[in-house]
């Protein structure tokens, strides 16, 4: 079994100081971490990698600098699960077209899961076929609520999530 902290709009720092100690502690436990986009700075970026160890995929959002040099679109698989993340950047009206649109563009597996942010809302769930999930913001950045994140254990072919917030 591998399991995956997925992060996303951590917003550091326009919107946040750091990381709150819980999201840090998952981050370190995990075997692998994900980040969905907007970091929203290099020193950012750089401190999550470096508490993420070796195994740190990361897209680049809306809020991202450029010089950070991520992807829009990247992909991994965990076992036997293909995970296609993006941010998903744009109009909220059309998030979820959009998003499943990604997914299906960068796929290899007919079943793969979708990672994603951009909304900063805390979700897990099907659309059209495709099954996304969405961490909220890792430090509660506006308009989340509060700091969230997901927790995904994958185990040959099965997959379970936790959400932690704070």
């Amino acid at each position: 079994m591998r399991s995956i902290a997925l992060v996303s709009d951590t917003h550091i720092p326009s919107q946040a100081d750091e990381l709150p100690d819980f999201a840090e502690v998952e981050i370190e436990d995990a075997d692998i971490v994900v980040h969905a986009g907007d970091f929203d700075s290099t020193d950012a970026y750089e401190a999550i990698r470096d508490l993420a160890d070796e195994d740190f995929v990361a897209v680049s959002g809306n809020a991202d600098p450029t010089q950070i040099g991520l992807p829009r679109v990247d992909s991994l698989w965990v076992e036997d699960v293909q995970f296609v993340v993006t941010h998903g950047n744009g109009s909220l009206d059309n998030y979820d077209e959009r998003v499943v649109s990604a997914v299906k563009d960068a796929r290899d597996d007919p079943d793969a899961i979708g990672m994603c942010g951009h909304t900063h809302e805390l979700r897990d769930r099907r659309v059209d076929g495709v099954r996304l999930l969405n961490p909220g913001s890792a430090t509660g950045a506006d308009p989340a609520d509060s700091a969230s994140l997901l927790l995904v254990d994958v185990d040959g072919s099965e997959v379970s999530v936790e959400a932690r917030w704070r």
